[in-house]
């Protein structure tokens, strides 16, 4: 379990993907260049599930305050949110609205 305090404590925002492309070498990577208020860098293992244009563009809900973490050689920035099935389908955790990147998830 995590405390509530423990949980006030991750920064989730809405970011815009404004880039992807396929990490050399991977089946599953991308690095993905995401406005969250701020550009950043995001390495993610979607690329199994999502093409590159269907992610250009798209709002999505990212974690900003977690140490940066280097994949592959490269350094990544934040989390996105997704959700897993036990079959391996992946859902990104995306907003109903337009949203302005950088605006903080409750």
């Amino acid at each position: 379990m995590v405390s509530f305090e423990e949980f006030q404590k991750m920064d989730m925002r809405v970011a815009k993907v404004e880039s992807v492309e396929k990490v050399p070498g991977t089946e599953k990577l991308y690095k993905m260049q995401v406005d969250c208020g701020e550009k950043r860098i995001i390495v993610s293992g979607i690329a199994d599930q999502y093409r590159p244009e269907e992610l250009i563009g798209l709002d999505i809900v990212v974690i900003t305050n977690l140490d940066p973490r280097k994949i592959r050689g490269i350094e990544s920035h934040g989390m996105l949110l997704a959700a897993e099935e036990s079959s391996g389908a992946v859902s990104l955790l995306v907003p109903m609205r337009k949203i302005k990147p950088g605006t903080k998830v409750h």
